[in-house]
């Protein structure tokens, strides 16, 4: 590792516990602010919904001290890593993110990586026959994914793919009655796996194909590309090296962009393919009033968010080396 790119991470790791720390103050303000709290739901569920047993419950909860109070317990717990403790589901915090994360990792590495590599080589079909029939044909292919509800494209898989053709699982991650382990393990979560990456993969699909033919079109009509075609290059390492290096510029910075977008994208997938994941807990934790939790995923995503924007930055150098970290 170059000085540059250590200084570079260093800068960025700072930048990283300000803005973490920022979304961390905002979001503890903001579900403050909305009404009702876990004791309420507990007393509910309960069916006694005293004044007495809520004044335990918020005593239990730290919930009776006041708001500013309860903030600075929450930084303290915060510069310890104490995410603190879910009442609701009996299991710290952290325990609980880390036993979710892999699953939404998983299925948001699939779905970009889907999303990615198939709207690319759609866009550069695309833009290979600007046009022609097989661009309109892509175009609107790609517009109709675009236009599509997530949640209604899932739903129309499950009923294709696992109602009537019955080729793959409704929902869940793994088959757990099967007893799987090893291989055959492996082969099972990827076949629950294909339906949730792919509806949520081809809304993004669509943006990517878009953004693609988009960037080739405007790269092939640049000067150093007619200089290299003057020079007798080959097309094909033209279109390699040049073109489409180039191209995947803006395709990248877009990745940047929706990386939030795929991870809240993936709290309505993980929802209707039961998929253990952190956006499933997310959705459950917020009808619970469970504000530990909720906080606690809140903040994890906002890490992957962060860190996956440096990603991104460190990739544009291996992309265009012209490109130096600042």
């Amino acid at each position: 590792m170059t000085s540059t790119t250590a200084s570079y991470l260093a800068r960025r790791g700072l930048q990283l516990v300000l803005v973490v720390f920022g979304i961390a103050v905002i979001n503890f303000f903001l579900l403050h602010l909305a009404p009702g709290d876990a004791a309420q739901v507990l007393a509910g569920e309960a069916g006694a919904a005293t004044p007495d047993y809520l004044a335990a419950l918020r005593k239990q909860f730290g919930l009776d001290q006041s708001l500013p109070m309860q903030f600075v317990v929450y930084l303290r717990n915060l510069a310890t890593f104490n995410l603190g403790y879910s009442f609701r589901q009996g299991m710290l915090v952290a325990e609980l993110i880390v036993q979710r994360l892999p699953a939404t990792l998983l299925l948001m590495g699939a779905a970009i990586s889907f999303a990615l590599l198939a709207g690319s080589a759609l866009g550069v079909a695309a833009a290979r026959s600007a046009g022609r029939a097989a661009d309109t044909l892509i175009s609107t292919v790609a517009l109709l994914f675009y236009a599509t509800p997530v949640f209604w494209t899932g739903i129309m898989l499950i009923v294709v793919f696992s109602v009537w053709l019955d080729w793959l699982p409704v929902g869940g991650m793994a088959s757990i009655e099967k007893g799987y382990s090893g291989v055959a393990y492996f082969s099972d979560v990827a076949q629950h796996l294909i339906l949730p990456a792919a509806t949520l993969g081809l809304f993004f699909l669509a943006v990517y194909a878009r953004l693609m033919r988009a960037a080739m079109i405007d790269v092939q009509g640049q000067d150093f590309v007619r200089t290299a075609v003057a020079k007798g290059v080959r097309p094909g390492r033209i279109g390699r090296r040049h073109v489409l290096r180039n191209a995947l510029l803006p395709v990248v910075t877009m990745l940047g962009v929706q990386v939030g977008s795929v991870l809240g994208g993936a709290i309505l997938v993980e929802t209707v393919f039961s998929w253990p994941g952190l956006g499933r807990l997310a959705f459950e934790s917020l009808f619970q009033r469970d504000l530990n939790l909720l906080l606690g995923i809140l903040l994890c995503s906002s890490v992957v968010v962060v860190i996956a924007n440096i990603l991104i930055d460190l990739l544009y150098t291996v992309l265009d080396p012209r490109i130096e970290l600042g």
